[in-house]
């Protein structure tokens, strides 16, 4: 990631918890690391603990942000989810991998963030 990305992922990742948070959801981790990766925010929504993947743009340029989760990124969420089940010892509960596309308006401070739940399985 350049220098420029890191702040803005840092931010969009803020507005996605914001946006999750007004619509129940209890955070139990942001930017959990392993040594195979990251998943940007871990949370619990009724019965299920979400993996979610934030992406956040300036506009749709080069498409939507939720394009930039390929298969190759999914696969390495998954993998990193597998370890923080087992790590926690949840495997009995129910799971699934969210995106959350965050698009920034370069000339004011308004944002759109669209939830996709369950945008892929592995």
């Amino acid at each position: 990631m350049n220098n420029q990305n890191k702040p803005i992922g840092s931010y969009g990742e803020e507005i996605a918890e914001n946006h999750i948070r007004n619509l129940g959801y209890e955070i139990m981790s942001r930017n959990f690391r392993c040594n195979i990766g990251e998943i940007d925010i871990i949370a619990r929504d009724g019965n299920y603990i979400t993996f979610i993947e934030v992406k956040t743009r300036y506009d749709k340029k080069y498409g939507y942000p939720r394009e930039a989760v390929t298969k190759g990124k999914q696969y390495k969420i998954y993998k990193v989810a597998q370890f923080y089940i087992l790590k926690n010892r949840i495997e009995k509960l129910s799971f699934r991998f969210d995106v959350i596309e965050v698009i920034l308006n370069k000339y004011c401070n308004e944002h759109t963030v669209t939830l996709i739940k369950n945008a892929f399985q592995v």
